[in-house]
Formats: structure tokens, sequence, C-alpha cells
């Protein structure tokens, strides 16, 4: 595992696992990725702790870990994350099994990743409402419930409650008998909503894979910067110092919570 903060972050709505995964890289790239994705979150894929754990060496897993960036199965950059008052930037290596094109790169870097309807058969609300049953099997609850209960179940998730937070809200401290689980289920989502989480700004980066200079992602198509990957540079206008001056204190209004703001 790497140092706490640190190492790999997996991409968001990704499809499931299949053995097809990886068929269309390189037999050594293909190995690496297949590595990197039976990875817990936090694990160190670095060059060096990569190179220690597979037949490789460090220049050989370096050049897989580009033509993986290139692929569209991981990017480098870093993200601004509020400790209190202080902002850090902590670095980060995103990995996604599924491969994405540059677009969908820098909506994930913006914090706005679109979701791609053909892949989802079942919301998230539904598939936490029919799972249920496992948690409390007295909440088991049928197909016709769990669609009739989704919309409520999704206000939760929308209100930026993760799963396990819903299963605890649903499951703790039920009483000996339940009559009617969809009721009780019901009742328990409607009473226990709770209000809507403030919303922070994401701020994040990404890198080139060769020089590592940081850049917007429309300025990085396939990770690489344009005079790494060989292309003219455009010449970019320089916001004066008081806009930027003025976007610096936008920025840290929004991060840092109400409460640890200084009084005026």
């Amino acid at each position: 595992m790497a140092n706490p903060g640190y190492g790999k972050r997996s991409a968001p709505d990704q499809r499931p696992r299949t053995g097809q995964d990886f068929t269309h890289l390189h037999p050594r790239d293909a190995a690496i990725a297949a590595y990197i994705d039976g990875l817990c979150d936090g694990a160190d894929i670095s060059v060096k702790a990569l190179a220690k754990a597979l037949p490789y060496g460090q220049c050989a897993v370096r050049t897989s870990l580009n033509r993986l960036q290139e692929a569209g199965h991981l990017r480098r950059g870093s993200e601004c994350v509020a400790s209190g008052v202080n902002l850090l930037w902590v670095t980060r290596t995103f990995f996604s099994r599924t491969a994405r094109d540059d677009t969908w790169w820098a909506s994930f870097s913006r914090g706005d990743v679109p979701k791609e309807a053909q892949r989802e058969t079942r919301s998230r609300a539904f598939i936490l409402l029919a799972a249920l049953g496992r948690q409390a099997p007295v909440l088991s609850l049928s197909h016709r419930e769990c669609v009739a209960l989704e919309p409520q179940a999704s206000e939760w998730l929308r209100r930026g409650a993760t799963e396990p937070e819903v299963l605890r809200a649903l499951t703790t401290g039920l009483p000996d008998v339940i009559h009617h689980p969809a009721a009780f289920v019901a009742k328990r989502l409607q009473t226990k909503l709770p209000p809507a989480r403030e919303s922070h700004p994401v701020l994040r980066t990404l890198e080139c894979s060769e020089c590592r200079a940081p850049g917007a992602p429309e300025a990085l198509p396939g990770g690489k910067c344009r005079p790494c990957a060989g292309r003219p540079t455009r010449a970019t206008p320089a916001l004066p110092a008081q806009q930027v001056h003025a976007q610096a204190r936008a920025v840290r209004a929004g991060l840092i919570p109400k409460s640890n703001r200084p009084k005026r």
C-alpha cells in the first residue's frame, strides 16, 4: 500500500469485469493493466513498486504505463484536498478498467462524469433495495416493491448518502416482528431522510506522462502535452494578477467549511 492519501484511485462508473477487458492491448501492457485492476484503492502503483511485483524492469513498466495512458486506462495528476483551513495538493494516479477518451477524462477532472445509460440496467437505489434482504432477512422486498421504493432511496443518494449509510438507517434497531417490510422501509426512508449535503467544487489537474508538467485536460490529449507529443504549442494569454487573486479567493471560500472561516 502507498502512503495514506496516495496510490491507486479507481475511476467511477466502470463496466463489470470480463475476460476481454484488456485484449486490445499489447500483452505486457494487458498483464500490467490486469494486475493494477485487481489491486484495491490506495495500493502503490508507482513504477518501482510494480517492477518489484511483476517480472518486468522499471523501463518496461514505465513504457507500459504510458501506453495505458494513451489507451485511456490511466491518468496521472493532482487533487486539492481540504483539511480544516488548509488546502493540500495530493498526487493521484487514476485507473479505469474501461477505456475512456479524452472528453471523459476532461469531464472527470472537473468533477462532472456523465453516466453512460446503456451500461446501467438498474439504478444504485434499486440494487441497494434488492440486496436489503441479505443484510436483514426480515426486510426482503419483491421486485415490485423495489420499483415502488426506488424514488425514495434515490433521493437519499442524491443528497449525498452512501450505500452503507442507507443500509444502517434501514436496518439498525429493528423491531422483533415486521409484518409489512415494504411499508416499514418506506416509513424509514421518509422519517430518516438526511438533509442535502453542501457540495464543494472539485479541484483536480492532470499531468503529462512524459515531463510531468500539469495542465488542463484539453491540453493533454492522450495524456501527453503538446511538446512531448511533437505538436506545436499554442500561445495562451496570461490572466491579470488581480483576476488570478480573485479566483484564488473564490476557490478558498468554496472549499473551506463555513465553521472554519475566519470571522470579520
